[in-house]
């Protein structure tokens, strides 16, 4: 999948959800998270690069099964589902039952720029999984985000993972430092 041409990126938010980020286990640093998440969508729309919205529903009878409105993006992403790809898994991976792969080529996407929630879960496997596919990835420390383990503080998760996944998955950037 990757291409000689310039690189052409795409911003692919992962499970900014009201059930994930206000469940009873709070998002650690939840409001910078997401502001930053908000500055990466207007970077995204000034450079014309397409931007997907993930959404993850568990199991029948789950809190976050699907038409639970925990499922639902924050109220404040400023994700606009006119011009916005907003789509659904049922797995950590944004790939996996999902049109994602298509709608990239379809894009001429070769360059993702993963932001969002759980930084252990779905972040960690969606970086894997982009370098896997043949996308080059950059992976946004500061717009990422977990709650707190009995293990690990959040903070501690977050840069365990940003010091694992830099270099052999992802260029690692902070917000200010991403162009599309």
């Amino acid at each position: 999948m990757q291409h000689s041409e310039p690189q052409r990126a795409a911003l692919l938010i992962i499970d900014m959800q009201v059930g994930l980020f206000h469940g009873p286990e709070r998002a650690w640093e939840g409001q910078r998270v997401l502001d930053n998440i908000n500055q990466l969508i207007h970077k995204a729309r000034l450079a014309g690069a397409p931007i997907f919205a993930a959404r993850f529903f568990g199991p029948p009878g789950t809190p976050i099964a699907q038409g639970s409105p925990l499922t639902q993006l924050l109220p404040d992403l400023a994700i606009d589902p006119a011009r916005d790809t907003i789509f659904d898994k049922a797995r950590p991976s944004c790939f996996a039952g999902t049109r994602l792969a298509d709608q990239l080529l379809e894009a001429n996407v070769n360059q993702l720029v993963i932001a969002g929630m759980k930084t252990q879960y779905c972040i960690d496997a969606n970086c894997r999984l982009a370098r896997d596919a043949g996308y080059s990835a950059v992976l946004v420390a500061d717009a990422q985000t977990c709650s707190d383990t009995p293990e690990l503080s959040a903070r501690q998760i977050v840069a365990h993972h940003n010091a694992t996944l830099k270099g052999a998955f992802v260029k690692l950037q902070n917000t200010v430092e991403v162009e599309f």
